[in-house]
């Protein structure tokens, strides 16, 4: 029937509430979106109390696969979007050959000195890494197995190379897809798997917030159909009752 309340509340405290129920706040079922590292503590705790959360998170991170194609100011410019989240965010840029590096070096430190939060990005940047991987197939077994957050990919032929991609939370693909339409405006949800969690979760949707019953009804003559399946396969696992729940039916 679509939305029927709205609650302007946040932080741990709203989870508390949507969890527990209050006075002005219904208890929920589930409990989506992203938050500091108090909001993931506090969605963990909800977890225990019976309410369903979309994913395990953790701080945000970025990977950029880039080639000698790419551009440095924007490879730079969508690193530092996620280093600037706070001091446990981690960047992961992987290109092909080693002297990509340089310039997009020389552009981050450029645009690091003009951010408001560098200090906090400086801290992220110390726990992150450049890697080289001239094969292909090592470079996208490398992305694969860190299964980031959110994917760049770099380059002239990203969309070819999107075909590779088979762990990640939201891939952007091409040069003039940075990572901060999808927080904001390109449509995508911005509460994406972190930490390696891409590997199991997917991002949350519209269908995470759906909940799928089944139903099956038999006539006489197609239970008669699946019988001798149901009674052997209930047979050997040692469950009479299962299996006689299909023959009282067809004496």
């Amino acid at each position: 029937t679509g939305v029927t309340t709205i609650v302007k509340l946040g932080g741990i405290q709203a989870i508390a509430a949507m969890s527990i129920g209050t006075a002005t706040v219904p208890r929920v079922y589930k409990i989506f979106g992203p938050g500091n590292q108090y909001v993931t503590a506090a969605k963990q705790y909800a977890q225990q109390l019976g309410i369903a959360i979309d994913m395990p998170a953790g701080p945000s991170e970025v990977c950029v696969y880039a080639d000698a194609s790419a551009k440095p100011a924007f490879v730079a410019a969508d690193l530092l979007s996620q280093a600037e989240h706070g001091a446990d965010s981690q960047v992961l840029l992987v290109v092909n050959d080693e002297q990509v590096l340089p310039p997009i070096q020389a552009a981050l430190e450029e645009q690091l000195a003009m951010l408001p939060r560098s200090v906090m990005a400086t801290s992220a940047l110390h726990h992150s890494a450049a890697v080289v991987l001239p094969n292909i197939e090592d470079a996208f077994a490398l992305i694969n197995s860190y299964a980031p957050e959110h994917f760049i990919i770099s380059t002239n032929n990203a969309v070819a190379l999107a075909e590779k991609v088979i762990n990640a939370g939201s891939v952007f693909i091409g040069h003039y897809t940075p990572e901060s339409v999808g927080d904001y405006a390109s449509g995508t949800n911005h509460t994406l798997p972190t930490n390696g969690f891409a590997t199991a979760y997917s991002g949350v949707s519209v269908d995470s917030f759906v909940k799928k019953v089944t139903f099956q009804q038999l006539t006489k003559a197609g239970l008669e159909q699946l019988a001798d399946t149901v009674v052997t396969m209930a047979t050997a696992e040692g469950l009479t009752a299962h299996a006689n729940a299909v023959q009282v039916r067809l004496k």
